[in-house]
């Protein structure tokens, strides 16, 4: 793939895929993979995707940071990496096997999937124990590996919990960025890095950023349905945009 192509079409829809990953970002404290990652497969291969995302999402959700430390719990969120870390190698491995074509079919349907589950509530009902909780960061590493959908299990676990609509934002924003501070590392490690997909990610990063800033400034706990409601909307379109049957 030649840069020219990249700083044309291609680069155009991926900073479309981030814009919108990174409003949901904002205001729901997660949804960037499902929303940027359907978009950006569809134009650029997929270790190029995972990696434009990861760079980008380590520098966009930033300036949330100190908020997210205030209002979630940090303990959690470090039992979560853990468990993501061990078996995050894991799923790179499984990456390195996929073709493009099955990856952004597993990519949009894990997103659907995940949708439909949490619009029917289907959630898990016990009690979010230590061990759960460290469990649940090990399937978010092996899918953050092999799909990049680092967030969804630890999704269904949160969004079925009592904590408040900012505790749940706050330890998912956190988690994320962990997640995606240890998938650069990993690919740096397994020799998936490359300059040309970084420098992308360095590019989007700034509009990314400006949109998860507004998302955030828009947040407003009382009105959580309604961030749902529009937070599960887009992840329906770009995930079904997304499927190579549009081809």
């Amino acid at each position: 793939m030649e840069w020219g192509s990249l700083f044309t079409t291609d680069l155009a829809w991926v900073i479309f895929g981030a814009v919108l990953a990174g409003l949901v970002r904002g205001f729901a404290g997660f949804g960037t993979a499902m929303v940027f990652l359907p978009v950006a497969s569809s134009v650029v291969p997929p270790i190029w995707a995972l990696t434009i995302m990861v760079v980008m999402d380590v520098i966009g959700p930033l300036p949330n940071v100190p908020r997210a430390l205030r209002d979630g719990h940090p303990g959690d969120v470090l039992r979560l990496s853990f468990g993501m870390l061990l078996a995050l190698p894991v799923g790179v491995l499984v990456l390195s096997m996929m073709a493009p074509e099955a990856y952004r079919y597993a990519v949009s349907i894990i997103s659907l999937v995940l949708l439909a589950a949490l619009v029917l509530g289907l959630r898990y009902r016990g009690e979010l124990g230590k061990p759960l909780i460290f469990g649940t960061g090990a399937v978010g590493g092996f899918l953050a590996g092999s799909t990049g959908l680092a967030g969804p299990p630890v999704i269904m676990l949160y969004m079925a919990s009592t904590h408040p609509a900012a505790v749940i934002r706050a330890n998912l924003m956190l988690f994320l960025i962990c997640a995606d501070a240890m998938m650069l590392v990993v690919f740096a490690l397994t020799g998936f890095l490359s300059l040309t997909p970084v420098l992308m990610g360095l590019i989007v990063a700034v509009p990314y950023l400006l949109a998860n800033v507004a998302g955030a400034a828009i947040f407003r706990p009382d009105y959580e349905k309604a961030y749902r409601i529009a937070a599960y909307t887009i992840i329906a379109i770009t995930a079904l945009s997304g499927l190579p049957i549009w081809d």
